[in-house]
Formats: C-alpha cells, structure tokens, sequence
C-alpha cells in the first residue's frame, strides 16, 4: 500500500518533525492525526506510556524483541527522544533474523519498532533478512522506511561507505522495481547526499542523487562565473537555466552557423571583464555572493546522533559547501533571496534584441529604454566582430625568415630578371638621394623580405612611382605597408612606413636607419 498523501508529506518535509540533533533549541510537536493502521496479531505489547509491560505469556514472542521492547524510555514523547529510543533498540537487534511472512497494511509517520505490533515487528525482521541477501520483497512503504533509517543510523552497516552503498542497494532492488514511491525515492536522494556530507565521503560518490534542479543550477553559476573556462555552447546554456524558456527559443539559439550563441557568450564574458558598479562585478551584481545559511541534515528521517559532530568543511562542488562548528552546519550556496532576477533579465533581453536585430533572425524585440545600459556591451562586442571579419578578409602573407640563405637566392634570381640595364644604373642613383657613398642592394633586403617586397622597398628608397608595381603584382598597398613595417619593426621599433589606403610613404626619419640595415655605409 502506498501512503496518504498527508504521510508522504511528512515523510518529505523536515517541518513536521523536531530535528534530532543536541542544542537545537526547538520542539516541534507531530501532528495528532488518526493513523491507518492494520495489525493482523492481537497480542498485547508494551504500554510504554505508562512504564508497564502488559504479560506477554504465551504469546510466542521471541525473547530478543521481548528484550528490545524492555530498552524503551519515554520521558515526554518528543521527536528526539523517538530517534534516541530508535537508536538504542536498533543496535540491540542489529542482528536479529525472524522467518514470519508479512501480510496485511501499515501506514504510519515516522515509523519506529515501537509502531509495530509484535507480528508485524517479527515480519519486519524477517523481510529485513532476506534484504541483506539481496532479495527485495514487497512490504508496505512505511515498514521499509524502518529499514532506511536503520542505515542512516548505521545500524546493519560497517562503515558509512556500506551504509552508502547499501542505499543504493534499496534503489535498485525496490525502488527501481516499482515497490516504493516518488516521495521515497525523493528522501532518499536527499538522505544519501546528506548522509555522504556529514560521514565525509567523496562527492562524486553522490552528486547524481542531488537535487537536479539544484545541481543544474550550481553547474550553471559556475560557468557564468568563470566564463573563460568554457565554450560557447555552456555559456549559452547557462543563461537559460536563468531566464528559461524566451532565451531558449530566441533565432540565436538556432541559427546552423553557432553566431548567435557565440556573439551571447562573448557578450557575456565581455560584461564580466569591464562591468563594475559600486566595486561589485555583474555576476555578483546578478547573483550575490555566496552565503552560509542554517541547515539540518537528516531533519526529515529518524536519526540520532549520539555526539556532538566535529568541526567539518565539505565541498560538494564549486558553489555549493557545508560547514560544521561546534556541532552546528551551515550551507554556503548562492541563494535565490539575494538574485537580481531584473537586472539579470535586463541584460539578457536587451542583448538578444541587439543581436537579433544585427544578425538579420527576424521575429524583432520591441526596445525597453531602461535596458539601454546594457546595450553597451553588446555593440562593444558587435564593432569588435565585425573588425575580425574584415580582417579575416585580407589576403594572408607569410614571410619566412629561417631559411635566409634560399631567400638570398632567390633575391638574386629576381633581380637579375627584374632590374634591366638601365634600372642598374638608376640603382647608382641612391648615393645621391641617400646622401651615401655606396647603395644598398637586394641581398640585405631580401634578409627581411621576400623578393616582390625587396624590390618594392628599394623602389621606395628610390623615391619612385610604385603603383604600377603594386598593380602588376596584385598587392594591397596596406597589406604591402604592413608587411614591410613588420619585417623591419624588430630592427627599428617602429613602423617606417605610412599608408593612406591607396599610397605608401617613407617616413624620412628612418631612411638612414633602413639604409644601414640594408647593407649602405653613410659618407
């Protein structure tokens, strides 16, 4: 049988219930509801309520339970003294086995042994045995919880990692074989992660049984914080665990080239890197800090801590942590109290409308001028954008320096071919304009520069017309002037030559310098 909705409630929600820990410094008194329960043995049990037994003569009952029902102390029906009582007998049965069937319905809050009748307490014990040989059969759910509490406890376990794995054990075998319900399987997710914080145990024993939602949420603040760290596609997917389902739809989200996405997680990185606003960055600004708040594991279960837990810090991943001082935990998280969901949506809508509206998707946003603020960031990276592209545009050249003596030879090739007579007695023509006794020649510039460019440089050492060159090459005047002014940048630490888009100057200033690099000797 499968609890009421009212019992999988208090099963699931850890308010129903007063923690069980020392020094909480609150009691919270279980709701008096009636209680659908099915006893099939009529045999008298404890009335603890008075501190009597009632004569269990003749009615069969092993002397093991009998003694464990004699170790219950009531000393004013609170929640923690129910996990104590529950602690104490279930070490005292850790390892009792019974061979009693279990027939009929249970149904109960916070079920102990002390729920149970005396059948039923037999027929536990029986179904527990065949559990720990791997044998998961049905028994109503609130009997089961009996057993996964008896794990927290770490009663039939030898260490917390047993325990853990015993856990998953129950997923498997009972869970996953349709004889629990939704609600347990949410308490146990939530207990075994619990579980492995407060017993230390390696986090990524437990992460998958985290709260989905939550995880997805860590993960996603994680990337936004470090965005450097991730591509593009995380990026964009960590937005819209935030914003949800308008950013999801958006044309940028589909569009086959992965621009929409790129411009977005480039946006965002670009905000991250310049945004600063009364000394806190925008992730801060949108999702606060992190933030130790109170937090009580296993508040939900029954479970008793004998001691006081020691001092304890625990990493679960890279924006959720729990610490624990002097008995007392606190989860460091970032909270959704302290988001700012506008600011946040702020940034997002007015980005997508820029992007949109640049990238020609269609389907437009209709401009909210508070947001403005944050259009700033998106054309930054627009404007950036585009100034790629354009160079992207220009022919590639690549000048290589390592083999000198080739680039020599071919030098020479070239300029036997290219200077005709009366090009090599114009070439004398230099010791006049340099102002030098003796001409540079293409052996030094060819040192720098591929032949085509060494011809070209000594053309404008010359002072003469290159157009005509530039032409018959195919060259770009400002591809040309760049080359040259980085094959020489080295040597001089400046650029040496000036281009307007279509002309290419010298700049005076470093003739001498150019000359003496080439190989010229000054007068």
């Amino acid at each position: 049988m499968e609890l009421s909705e009212q019992a999988r409630d208090a099963e699931e929600k850890p308010d129903r219930s007063e923690h069980s820990c020392e020094g909480q410094g609150y009691t919270i008194v279980l709701d008096q509801k009636p209680e659908k329960t099915v006893y099939v043995d009529a045999s008298p049990i404890p009335d603890i309520s008075v501190g009597v037994t009632l004569s269990l003569a003749n009615t069969g009952v092993p002397e093991k339970i009998r003694q464990m029902l004699s170790l219950y102390r009531f000393t004013g029906g609170t929640f923690k003294e129910k996990c104590r009582n529950f602690y104490a007998q279930g070490k005292f049965m850790e390892d009792y086995e019974d061979d009693l069937g279990w027939t009929g319905e249970y149904s109960r809050y916070f079920p102990t042994y002390n729920d149970l009748n005396i059948r039923q307490l037999r027929s536990y014990f029986s179904w527990r045995a065949h559990v720990r040989n791997g044998q998961f059969l049905p028994i109503p759910i609130s009997a089961a919880y009996i057993y996964l509490y008896e794990l927290l406890n770490g009663i039939g376990t030898a260490s917390p990692e047993d325990g853990l794995k015993k856990m998953k054990a129950f997923e498997k075998g009972f869970l996953d074989q349709g004889l629990g319900d939704s609600g347990m399987r949410k308490n146990l997710g939530r207990w075994m992660l619990e579980f492995s914080v407060i017993h230390d145990l390696d986090p990524r024993l437990i992460l998958e049984y985290a709260d989905p939602e939550i995880t997805a949420k860590d993960r996603a603040l994680a990337v936004l914080k470090c965005p450097e760290q991730w591509e593009d596609e995380d990026i964009f997917g960590a937005l819209c665990v935030f914003e949800g389902k308008k950013l999801e739809q958006s044309p940028l989200a589909n569009m086959e080239d992965g621009a929409g996405k790129h411009l977005f997680a480039r946006v965002w990185r670009h905000i991250l890197g310049t945004y600063d606003c009364q000394d806190m960055d925008f992730f801060t600004a949108c999702f606060g800090k992190q933030t130790p708040l109170p937090w009580y594991p296993l508040a939900n279960a029954i479970y008793w801590q004998p001691q006081a837990h020691p001092d304890a810090d625990y990493i679960l991943d890279e924006c959720r942590s729990y610490h624990c001082r002097n008995g007392a935990w606190k989860e460091s998280r970032y909270d959704k109290l302290y988001f700012d969901r506008e600011k946040f949506h702020a940034f997002i809508h007015e980005t997508d409308r820029r992007l949109r509206k640049y990238l020609k998707t269609g389907h437009y946003l209709r401009q909210n001028p508070a947001e403005a603020w944050a259009g700033i960031y998106a054309e930054y990276v627009i404007d950036a954008w585009e100034k790629e592209k354009l160079k992207e545009m220009q022919p590639k050249i690549t000048i290589n320096l390592s083999d000198l003596d080739q680039i020599r030879q071919d030098a020479e090739f070239t300029r036997d071919s290219l200077l005709i007579e009366d090009e090599m007695d114009e070439a004398s023509d230099v010791v006049e304009v340099a102002g030098i006794d003796e001409a540079p020649d293409l052996d030094g510039v060819s040192d720098f520069l591929d032949p085509v460019y060494a011809k070209l440089l000594m053309d404008l050492l010359k002072g003469r017309d290159i157009k005509a060159y530039i032409k018959e090459h195919h060259l770009m005047a400002s591809v040309a002037a760049d080359t040259m002014n980085e094959a020489l940048f080295d040597e001089i630490g400046d650029n040496v030559l000036e281009c307007d888009g279509e002309n290419i100057t010298l700049i005076e200033d470093y003739r001498e310098d150019i000359l003496q690099i080439l190989g010229g000797k000054n007068t």
